[in-house]
């Protein structure tokens, strides 16, 4: 029982740790990378579809994005798209292939971005932090009904802040490098 409780809550610390690294990847930085497109819907074929099911995403430069359609009806549908995304970026087609220069990010507009990471990273930690309540309260219910001895319950739970300190440290860690990333001029 302990063993599936301890299974449980690390795998929710994971998911947590994970949606935080996606989250962090489509934040933009001064340099190109296809992560920034991730979010962006195309209305194509009668549906909404991700980018990447109707174009390819490259970065062949450190300041340009590109993205070869897959068909030529839909290019103007992929800009209309990113620039309804609001990303502050300028698609230009030409033929099935649409470059998007990635502009220098100024000073007050790094430091919101930055922002904006603390808050999705803050946001991460309490997931974790919800996480570790919930098996706290099962292994505290587990006690109460006598399945598992005081012994065990305090040693899982020492097991329990053991993840949630290594889940919270990831998470600080993929922010001090994105934090590091986005004040590089």
């Amino acid at each position: 029982m302990i063993d599936e409780i301890l299974k449980q809550t690390k795998e929710k610390m994971h998911k947590s740790v994970e949606a935080i690294h996606r989250e962090l990847a489509t934040v933009r930085t001064g340099k190109a990378s296809t992560h920034l497109l991730d979010t962006v819907r195309v209305e194509a074929y009668g549906s909404v579809m991700p980018l990447n099911q109707v174009g390819t995403v490259s970065a062949p430069e450190a300041r340009l994005l590109t993205i070869q359609a897959f068909d030529k009806t839909v290019v103007g549908e992929i800009v209309k798209a990113i620039q309804k995304a609001d990303l502050g970026l300028n698609p230009q087609a030409d033929g099935t292939l649409i470059r998007i220069p990635i502009p220098a990010l100024n000073e007050e507009r790094r430091k919101e971005l930055v922002k904006h990471c603390k808050h999705l990273a803050e946001e991460g930690k309490v997931a974790i932090r919800n996480v570790r309540r919930d098996a706290n309260d099962h292994l505290k219910k587990a006690l109460k009904d006598h399945k598992l001895a005081e012994d065990a319950e305090k040693e899982a739970m020492e097991k329990v802040q053991k993840f949630t300190d290594d889940f919270i440290h990831q998470i600080d860690d993929m922010l001090a490098k994105k934090e590091k990333e986005m004040m590089e001029v």
